[in-house]
């Protein structure tokens, strides 16, 4: 039998163009260099495709790679990246021997944790490297700036692990004039400087290398970036601070259209009506492939043939509706993009996100598993 793929058998499409990544990884890197450089790749990329993506930021300068959960680096490893990988939360106890393994490098911030990996790296006759991350306002994970010195002291009772990078998370460095992160960035600097003397640091995300506080706490090991990579600014304010990119379009395909009388109810709940006769598309996509069930209701759009559309109705499982409008020339088979640039027209995700009251990072990492992406 032929082997027949997704993308062949499906007209819903994420492409992702690797070339602006590689602009935007080269722009962010011009922009705090020296300093070395890393490129976030948790959740499949931010879903843009955590292979591709990693690997054009190796090209393109990164030193370091960064997700949130062992499976993830060990994704990348089995695709035969050799570039250095951090975990940016404390894996459970029973993962340690994978992260030995697989030759990752884990932040830690428990006894159970440096036990754990202790084990493991004496297992396979290894000395390990280890991140202390600090929980220094973001109140999430992390030892508090004083207990610094104690997890450094422990990690000394364990002669196979070694204590390569300490650091933190800033929790409003998209807030420019927000004057906690610098109050932040000072009192992690003075902690580590006092509490792990000669251990390197880092804090710099997306925002705060946007800001030009990558440095704040002192000479940073590597800057992390994150969503600025995929060409989208962390926060409004920060928009224009560097020229980048937006790498993903999200496009499909109508699949159907109608001619709809006035007064009729469309889609589930009958959320939408018409007010007069009226052509409507219907477009193969819909929440299970990751967009917002109440997109239309807010009053996002799309773009069909150049021009902006909007979306009727709630977006059922697998499909959304749009009206087109009267005497529409909208066919089976034109091109329809949710997120991206068709003609003179551009649908960028920082408005998506705006119309439903969330943030570009949830939207583009809810694009599911079942949408191909293609290059």
């Amino acid at each position: 039998m032929a082997s027949v793929t997704l993308a062949a058998m499906r007209p819903t499409s994420c492409v992702v163009d690797l070339a602006a990544i590689e602009r935007n990884i080269r722009k962010l890197a011009d922009r705090v260099a020296p300093l070395p450089i890393s490129a976030v790749v948790k959740a499949d990329g931010y879903g843009h495709g955590a292979i591709p993506v990693a690997k054009t930021a190796i090209e393109a300068g990164a030193s370091w790679l960064i997700v949130a959960i062992v499976e993830e680096g060990i994704e990348l490893r089995d695709a035969g990246i050799t570039t250095p990988i951090l975990i940016l939360s404390e894996p459970p106890p029973t993962s340690m021997e994978a992260v030995v393994a697989h030759d990752l490098t884990c932040t830690l911030y428990s006894a159970e944790g440096l036990a754990a990996i202790s084990a493991a790296a004496t297992s396979a006759s290894k000395v390990v490297d280890i991140h202390l991350g600090v929980d220094s306002g973001m109140t999430r994970v992390g030892v508090q700036l004083d207990g610094i010195a104690n997890f450094v002291e422990a990690v000394g009772e364990y002669p196979n692990l070694e204590l390569t990078a300490v650091w933190t998370h800033c929790p409003v460095a998209d807030e420019p004039d927000n004057p906690f992160t610098a109050e932040q960035l000072k009192k992690f600097g003075d902690a580590v400087r006092q509490q792990a003397p000669g251990v390197a640091l880092h804090v710099a995300n997306s925002a705060t290398a946007l800001t030009g506080q990558a440095a704040a706490a002192g000479e940073p090991m590597l800057v992390r970036y994150g969503i600025s990579l995929y060409g989208i600014d962390p926060d409004e304010a920060l928009t224009g601070v560097i020229d980048l990119e937006p790498a993903l379009t999200l496009r499909s395909e109508v699949s159907f259209v109608k001619t709809v009388a006035p007064g009729i109810g469309v889609g589930y709940g009958h959320r939408w009506t018409t007010n007069r006769e009226t052509t409507i598309a219907t477009v193969p996509i819909g929440y299970a492939d990751g967009v917002r069930r109440d997109l239309g209701l807010s009053g996002g759009s799309v773009l069909i043939g150049g021009e902006r559309h909007s979306i009727i109705g709630v977006v059922t499982m697998d499909q959304l509706m749009v009206d087109v409008g009267p005497d529409s020339t909208v066919a089976v088979g034109d091109e329809v993009v949710l997120i991206g640039i068709q003609g003179d027209e551009q649908i960028r995700v920082e408005e998506m996100a705006k119309i439903v009251d969330t943030i570009p990072y949830e939207l583009i990492c809810a694009i599911s598993k079942r949408v191909p992406r293609t290059d």
